[in-house]
């Protein structure tokens, strides 16, 4: 399966902040929009950085309240691993579970067109193990 089949059943909307704004704004846009991960890009299009619950956590053993209002840049992850709509789901959750990372942007011709979560690259293989299942039972009852 491909990241396009993910993302046709997920939809392609992705929640930014630019890296001026606050770690406070940070929270309430993860909160509001119940996700743990937030594409920092100054123009919704081309990516900065991803700032991470995880992120916050670790800027918060540092620097204690205090963080809150520093802004996102000094805490996102500069390095942005990201993957293309033509990879395919299985090289993606690898890469994620080798690198240790939860969210990956995805990207055509170097603009952002969507994230992915270890939790839809999961949902994905279940739903595949269960259709395979269901087949394999199919074909053994009418034996």
């Amino acid at each position: 399966m491909r990241i396009s089949a993910l993302l046709a059943g997920k939809g392609d909307s992705v929640a930014t902040i630019t890296s001026e704004l606050t770690v406070t704004a940070a929270v309430d846009r993860l909160r509001s929009h119940r996700i743990g991960a937030l594409v920092v890009s100054s123009d919704g299009e081309h990516i900065d950085g991803i700032v991470s619950e995880r992120d916050i956590v670790r800027g918060l053993a540092s620097r204690h309240g205090a963080l809150l209002d520093v802004p996102v840049g000094s805490i996102m992850t500069s390095t942005v691993f990201t993957c293309s709509p033509d990879d395919e789901v299985e090289s993606v959750m690898a890469v994620m579970t080798q690198r240790r990372i939860r969210h990956v942007p995805v990207v055509r011709d170097g603009l952002l067109c969507g994230i992915i979560s270890i939790g839809d690259v999961v949902k994905s293989r279940i739903d595949e193990l269960e259709k395979d299942r269901k087949e394999l039972v199919e074909y053994i009852n009418a034996r």
